[in-house]
């Protein structure tokens, strides 16, 4: 039996433990816990059958959340070795180096006050800049384990769905027939069914011709894997966009783990598809180049999430670029059955692989039964009735009882439509999930809050993205951002005026591919509470530098806390600080590196201290 991917441990508290992994066979497990040489917790193969839910996703592919209530509450602050045994075998016998120097098991520390944390979002397998998930294990091997972060924060775009290398593609391809995973019916004329799709080669860099332009299509396909064209499929590079269930399972299994790829790449190495074209073969020789280093670096990764809790929450690119930007792109994207099985399969995929370990209380026992029925017969109607019921799901967003409490929003399903027009952004979160929101927030002292997106963000981009929207092209632009729809803008504004909301406001997000820190202090005759803007982007992805360094500038002239062009928006309410990257150049305040972002907490929930640890060597 291999360990496809994981242990990855979730949410982790004194009275509940969580931990997820893919495996190619079956497994019973039984879980030890000790402290000091004393056994904490030994649950035998028989006990764990009540914690334990195993879903098979192929004849050689299983999927397993171990959810442990316990009934004795754990110390924290305190090294706890786990031996996690599956069939019986330890992890010897499915990672040599799975465990840190000095240590004979993998292990935790529970830290339910949140004096530091790590945080971080879209992380592009093939983007040239280094994974900056190795700086994690790097951090945790090098500090004491009493010193660690709480926990790790991953903001969004965890896999790349929509925009996939050709080499990945490829790899994808050749791990399915081993993983035996069953066919999928696709609802496309040009290819039916899932097992042609991974095996035809014709159709690297030209997904977007599976469905011919007939009248039936043709709105749809106006949209689907548009490229820079946008609108619904909108990334430039979406002529790989993962389509059936198997492609999106498999690349989860090859993002956290270097076992899929050694089972691939020790057998016959990386080999080129028939019928690529001469530029088709040089751009993948050069994203093969890219991904290898990838995965050299795949066996620390493992390690780092083995040993530290991590929260995930889903943005666009987990599923597709722009997901849900507007009602124009809602109804375009659901009202073809075609892109609905494309969006839906990610989205399965995601509630699989991510957010089932986030809160496994909101996922009921049915609906992991209704996932397991379609991943035994993918295709079928029971495969659409799922889908359209993840479309309805309300309940991804959840909340860690930390001190302060991490509060992660979902600002993609839950989206306040613009009554303007179908074409207008839609408000990240509409009335009522705010208003669940402010009761939620109601008598906290502090609060750590995940937005994926940035609540307060750099005013000149959303600027340019108003003025796309104006003209009808929200889409040509991403024009994303929380005050691009007036509701939702003056409902969360109202929500942090709240005086029984809490004094100080940590909001952690990423998307932008840039990484920055904003003080915010609200105007008025009372002091308002404090607000912290700190983005981190990406983990492994960056902002064209040029452009950046353009918008950077242009923005400090523009719209410094004493311009007055901030009365003209909806900051006029507000004085928004950015601070300075210590590197940064005279008017720089953007930083433009991958990595991940250390902030350390002073008691009262403030933010005392924001590193940017980039995937280069640097700290910021």
């Amino acid at each position: 039996m291999q360990v496809l991917a994981g242990p990855i441990l979730r949410r982790m508290t004194p009275e509940r433990l969580t931990f997820w992994l893919m495996t190619t066979e079956p497994a019973s497990v039984s879980l030890a816990l000790v402290e000091n040489q004393q056994t904490l917790l030994d649950l035998s193969e028989a006990q764990a059958v009540d914690f334990h839910t195993q879903v098979k996703a192929g004849e050689n592919l299983f999927i397993h959340l171990l959810d442990v209530s316990l009934k004795n509450t754990l110390p924290t602050q305190s090294i706890i070795h786990y031996d996690l045994r599956l069939n019986g075998l330890d992890w010897t016998h499915w990672a040599k180096d799975f465990v840190y120097p000095d240590h004979p098991l993998p292990f935790f520390i529970l830290q339910p006050r949140v004096n530091s944390l790590l945080h971080g979002s879209c992380r592009k397998p093939h983007h040239p800049s280094k994974d900056g998930l190795l700086r994690v294990d790097e951090l945790l091997e090098k500090t004491a384990p009493t010193e660690w972060p709480s926990l790790l924060m991953m903001s969004g775009d965890q896999i790349y769905s929509d925009d996939v290398a050709a080499p990945m593609l490829w790899a994808i391809h050749q791990l399915i027939p081993k993983l035996n995973m069953p066919n999928e019916t696709l609802p496309c004329v040009q290819i039916d069914n899932s097992q042609t799709l991974h095996q035809d080669t014709s159709y690297y860099y030209a997904r977007e011709t599976l469905l011919p332009a007939n009248d039936a299509n043709r709105s749809m396909l106006a949209q689907v894997f548009g490229g820079v064209r946008k609108p619904v499929f909108t990334t430039d590079t979406a002529h790989n966009h993962l389509i059936s269930l198997a492609e999106v399972l498999s690349m989860y299994a090859l993002v956290w783990s270097p076992t899929g790829w050694e089972t691939l790449l020790e057998a016959d190495g990386w080999t080129i598809p028939s019928g690529l074209t001469d530029e088709q073969k040089s751009d993948f020789l050069k994203r093969q180049a890219t991904l290898q280093t990838f995965v050299e670096g795949l066996p620390k990764i493992r390690r780092a999430l083995a040993h530290l809790p991590v929260a995930m929450i889903f943005d666009d690119h987990d599923i597709t670029d722009d997901w849900n930007l507007t009602a124009a792109w809602e109804e375009t994207a659901y009202n073809h059955p075609f892109s609905a099985r494309i969006i839906g399969n990610a989205l399965l995929g995601y509630l699989l692989c991510q957010g089932w370990g986030n809160c496994p209380e909101r996922f009921s026992t049915q609906l992991i039964s209704d996932a397991q029925d379609v991943l035994n017969h993918p295709g079928t109607d029971k495969h659409d009735h799922l889908v359209q019921a993840l479309f309805r799901f309300s309940k991804w967003n959840f909340t860690w009882q930390t001190t302060p409490p991490l509060v992660v929003l979902d600002t993609r399903t839950q989206r306040w439509r613009s009554e303007k027009s179908l074409e207008s952004p839609s408000g990240l979160m509409d009335w009522e999930a705010l208003t669940d929101l402010q009761q939620q927030l109601k008598g906290l002292e502090a609060v750590i809050m995940v937005s994926p997106a940035p609540i307060f963000g750099v005013k000149l981009i959303e600027t340019i993205q108003r003025v796309f929207t104006w003209f009808g092209k929200p889409l040509m632009v991403d024009a994303e951002n929380w005050m691009a729809h007036p509701g939702s803008a003056h409902t969360l504004i109202n929500m942090f005026r709240h005086k029984k909301t809490p004094k100080n406001f940590v909001i952690l997000s990423g998307d932008v591919h840039y990484s920055f820190v904003y003080d915010i202090q609200l105007r008025g005759p009372q002091r308002g509470p404090d607000l912290w803007q700190i983005t981190s982007s990406g983990i492994k992805n960056e902002f064209p530098k040029r452009l950046l360094d353009f918008f950077d500038r242009m923005n400090r002239w523009l719209y410094s806390p004493k311009s007055p062009l901030n009365w003209f928006t909806r900051r006029r309410r507000m004085k928004v600080i950015p601070n300075k990257p210590e590197t940064a150049d005279h008017g720089e305040r953007l930083l433009n590196a991958a990595g991940i972002s250390l902030v350390k907490f002073n008691t009262d929930g403030s933010p005392q201290a924001v590193v940017q640890m980039c995937s280069d060597g640097r700290d910021i």
